[in-house]
């Protein structure tokens, strides 16, 4: 139950961090709008870090290098959404960037990337998608 509770969480934050930083950009600019949004978030995480005391930094030597440029794409997802949602809104940006995550999570469970076991891709979910996509389009209506 915690784990659907903090992915509805993450989804609704999602949303907000779009339309916010698109508020933000449309005053200073996508890219120093997503310097301030990624600069505070990195504030918190410290915070939060130095609070909680969760993990250690020692430890960083032991990630594998590409893993260190995750943080990278927060800078694709700011810009590549509020782009979006300045050109065709929130609702259609969020529902295109939802089938978009489930696609690119089914890729990563069928292929096993990242170090994870492979799954099978079964038609429920071949079903799910394609209901989604249809959601999509018809939200265009």
């Amino acid at each position: 139950m915690k784990g659907i509770i903090f992915a509805i969480l993450g989804g609704m934050f999602i949303t907000l961090q779009g339309v916010v930083n698109a508020g933000i950009s449309r005053d200073i600019g996508i890219l120093p709008a997503i310097t301030v949004t990624q600069f505070t978030g990195f504030l918190l995480a410290l915070t939060i870090l130095l609070v909680v005391k969760d993990g250690s930094l020692t430890q960083l030597k032991t990630v594998k290098w590409p893993y260190l440029f995750a943080g990278s794409f927060g800078l694709l997802v700011i810009f590549n959404e509020v782009t979006a949602i300045n050109m065709v809104g929130v609702t259609f940006t969020m529902a295109v960037i939802l089938i978009s995550q489930i696609v690119m999570a089914v890729l990563i469970d069928t292929k096993g990337w990242f170090g994870l076991k492979k799954q099978k891709i079964k038609l429920p979910q071949v079903v799910g998608i394609s209901l989604m996509i249809l959601g999509v389009i018809i939200i265009q209506l």
